[in-house]
């Protein structure tokens, strides 16, 4: 093996350890959550791949629970619905999936949620661009190397890594914080 067990360990350990300086985006994440919801307006998070099935996990979490029952807030993945999606990449391209989706969904008032550990996926870049002429608060989630998405979101987490394994591990960690902190604000005991 290339890298031991450990190695490994030490790389997820260290990529979230460096996550820890963004505490200040995450709480800026947090608040625009809790505003959203208190508006009564919507997230709608999506990404490929990996992250297509952290917006899914994500989405599940506020629209269900965290860590206890309570109502639900209104949530969106914008990448479940393979007739939408596989309608716009034939008859358009595949960059429109979630532009489109944005156009037809996001009001303003609203929060679109991109996640990409390049920070380069065009389709997520072009999502937030439609995002913002319609109103909505953006946010990324990327890794090191995501400067392009960094430069047009409101708030941008940039794990502090390169390998995709590691951003996707400190995005989902990441992510279960943001649900459980809007969570006990929005619904307190």
């Amino acid at each position: 093996m290339n890298h031991s067990i450990e190695e490994l360990l030490q790389q997820a350990a260290k990529a979230h350890t460096g996550s820890i300086q963004q505490a200040s985006t995450i709480e800026a994440i947090v608040t625009l959550l809790i505003d959203t919801f208190r508006q009564g307006n919507k997230l709608l998070l999506f990404g490929n791949g990996g992250s297509a099935a952290q917006a899914q996990h994500l989405v599940a979490e506020f629209i269900n629970r965290m860590l206890f029952d309570r109502a639900a807030l209104p949530a969106i993945a914008l990448n479940t619905d393979t007739s939408i999606m596989t309608c716009i990449a034939n008859d358009c391209d595949y960059s429109h999936i979630f532009s489109r989706q944005l156009e037809a969904l996001g009001q303003a008032g609203d929060v679109a949620w991109g996640l990409s550990t390049s920070g380069n996926s065009p389709n997520i870049l072009l999502a937030m661009g439609t995002a913002r002429k319609q109103g909505l608060a953006t946010i990324g989630f990327t890794g090191s190397q995501g400067k392009k998405l960094a430069s047009v979101v409101d708030h941008c987490l940039m794990v502090p890594h390169a390998v995709t394994p590691r951003i996707q591990e400190v995005h989902i960690t990441v992510g279960h914080i943001i649900c459980e902190l809007v969570e006990k604000e929005l619904f307190p005991k």
